[in-house]
């Protein structure tokens, strides 16, 4: 999943390699109205001309009747809108019939086509009724109803109104179950809050389940008692030498608990049998010469295995395993399996014959990288593709014995690889993935002899070799992420980079008013909240002009000032380098 990258420290001699052709521009666009801006992209909505709910400070949320899980939802709700409309918003059992000025959050009624997953919205003139057959669905008709009012809903603190959503009503449900992102917190360690913040931001597309690569060669970042220095020695470093870190077993629980309250399955991976440096640097016993080898902190990848012939091998994996099964209440634990070049085909053969059943023992179904393939895998395993190819025979066979996939092209799916040449951060030996690439493809049509009906799901990863804050996070994350989330909840029947690109853009107001660090894509028409946005009288940014000091452009709707040398830098998409000032909307 990853090839060497040397990340570039010097800017400003960076800069002069940035000399990239120029890129045609898309004006901002003015706002779209709410129904035709919703992403992913409902089932159906059916517009109800002239009618509009006003969410007032008298409005209350009521929820189903003893439903603690759907009282969960509620209060959720009420803690969105408060800050930005200072609204009491009180949350209550609902009655028999819905009340007049209420937002009801019911679990009967719903029709059969929602399932498990899926919701019926109803807004009128009186209130707004989500029906949902599980506490599931009504989160994901929570997201919804977000969207449907003003981005600025989304404030931390108090916002002018009024707030009103308008009349409809929307049928949705989602292609596949499985909608997923992976963070990657070994490279660089990621500590709770930034993790619980990821969450919330995934929620809002409603991505339902979080991977969270736990071990690789830089770095060790979950507790297990029974092998200690894992993380006390194993998690004292990561890429470039920083103090590296890692999750006691309570702060993991509160990671998966904070993730339940969001409709978000956590799935740990712990990547065996290479990518295991740290574990080897941790435990000499675990290596075939009996001898540690050194913390790494470069990015190399493919030169670890653990020692396949040993037997403190397979209790060393039992333990891991046995203790993370504990506590994580999930279906799933991912073994990786990937880029195990140190270990010979023989060899790998062997260890995944041997672990797999050691994860069943756990209760838990295997995960793993696609590699996990070349192993016969019982039924209930699940390859998750990540190569750049169409086609794999492993793949094939497995789905061949009742496998469902789970599809992660790194060339399309994959956050952490950059938008073009200009991008300050990311790798890119998958290519470059712009927005319209992210969701240029059909994850029920893309593999060879892999169906609709094989398919789990989508899962977007985000590697973290460059990615150090959360400012970084967001920023490959943003927009791309929604284009997946899309892929992987909308019907193909409504896949239209045209209509997207507008409802992308529709975004932005929402993601600026949470302080989120997107990427100003030239490809999507972004909102900037105003009527005529987009017409500045200063001349238009080109990516092949030298600018300096002083100099003012316009560009994607706002005014942008040049604050010192620079060519190829876009504004507004590397202002973590502070080389555009924004001077707003124009």
């Amino acid at each position: 999943m990853k090839k060497p990258f040397a990340r570039r420290f010097g800017r400003a001699l960076a800069v002069l390699a940035l000399v990239g052709a120029s890129t045609q521009l898309t004006p901002a666009a003015a706002a779209t109205p709410a129904l035709q801006s919703i992403v992913p992209v409902p089932v159906s909505v059916t517009p109800a001309a002239g009618v509009a709910f006003p969410l007032v400070s008298t409005t209350s949320i009521v929820t189903e009747a003893g439903s603690a899980p759907a009282r969960q939802v509620g209060d959720y709700l009420a803690a969105v809108l408060r800050p930005s409309t200072g609204y009491a918003l009180p949350v209550s059992d609902a009655p028999a019939a819905v009340p007049s000025g209420s937002i009801a959050l019911l679990l009967s009624g719903a029709p059969a086509a929602v399932g498990t997953q899926g919701y019926q919205l109803v807004s009128t003139a009186s209130s707004v009724t989500v029906r949902a057959i599980t506490a599931d669905g009504l989160f994901a008709g929570v997201q919804t109803l977000r969207q449907l009012l003003p981005g600025r809903v989304e404030s931390a603190s108090p916002q002018p109104g009024p707030w009103s959503v308008p009349g409809a009503t929307i049928l949705d449900y989602p292609r596949f179950a499985y909608r997923g992102a992976m963070l990657d917190v070994a490279r660089h360690f990621h500590p709770v809050p930034t993790v619980k913040r990821y969450i919330d931001q995934l929620a809002q597309y409603k991505i339902n389940n979080l991977h969270l690569h736990l071990s690789d060669d830089q770095g060790w970042r979950i507790q297990i008692d029974s092998w200690p220095r894992l993380t006390t020695y194993g998690g004292s470093t990561q890429v470039g030498g920083g103090p590296g870190g890692y999750y006691t077993k309570a702060q993991y629980t509160d990671i998966v608990n904070y993730a339940a309250s969001r409709h978000i399955t956590i799935i740990p991976e712990i990547d065996m049998p290479g990518h295991v440096n740290a574990a080897l640097a941790s435990y000499a016993e675990l290596n075939c010469n009996g001898v540690a080898p050194a913390l790494r902190t470069d990015i190399a990848v493919g030169y670890s295995s653990l020692c396949i012939s040993k037997d403190i091998t397979y209790t060393f994996v039992a333990d891991v395993l046995r203790e993370l099964a504990a506590l994580t209440p999930g279906p799933y634990i991912h073994i990786g399996g990937d880029e195990a070049s140190a270990t010979s085909q023989a060899d790998y053969l062997t260890f995944m014959n041997k672990v797999l059943p050691l994860v069943a023992a756990t209760g838990k179904s295997v995960v793993g990288w696609h590699d996990i393939a070349k192993a016969t895998l019982p039924a209930s395993a699940t390859p998750q593709f990540w190569g750049t190819s169409t086609s794999d025979a492993g793949v094939s066979a497995a789905v061949s014995r009742g496998s469902k996939v789970i599809l992660s092209p790194a060339n399309k799916a994959y956050l952490d690889m950059k938008y073009n040449s200009s991008t300050p951060i990311g790798l890119s030996w998958a290519g470059y993935i712009e927005v319209q690439d992210a969701y240029g493809w059909n994850p029920g049509a893309y593999l060879s002899g892999v169906g609709e009906s094989a398919v789990r799901g989508v899962e977007s990863p985000l590697w973290t070799e460059t990615v150090v804050t959360p400012s970084d996070i967001e920023y490959l994350a943003f927009p791309r992420l929604a284009a997946h989330a899309e892929l992987g909840w909308s019907p193909w029947s409504t896949h239209d980079w045209t209509a997207f690109r507008t409802r992308l853009g529709a975004q932005a107001p929402r993601w600026v008013a949470q302080g989120i660090n997107f990427y100003r894509s030239s490809q999507v028409p972004w909102d900037t909240g105003g009527t005529n946005p987009g017409s500045c009288a200063d001349p238009a940014w080109s990516a092949t002009q030298v600018y300096t000091g002083g100099n003012v452009v316009s560009h994607n709707g706002h005014k942008w000032t040049a604050k010192w040398w620079t060519r190829g830098e876009e504004p507004g998409t590397t202002g973590q380098w502070g080389v555009w000032a924004d001077n707003g909307v124009c």
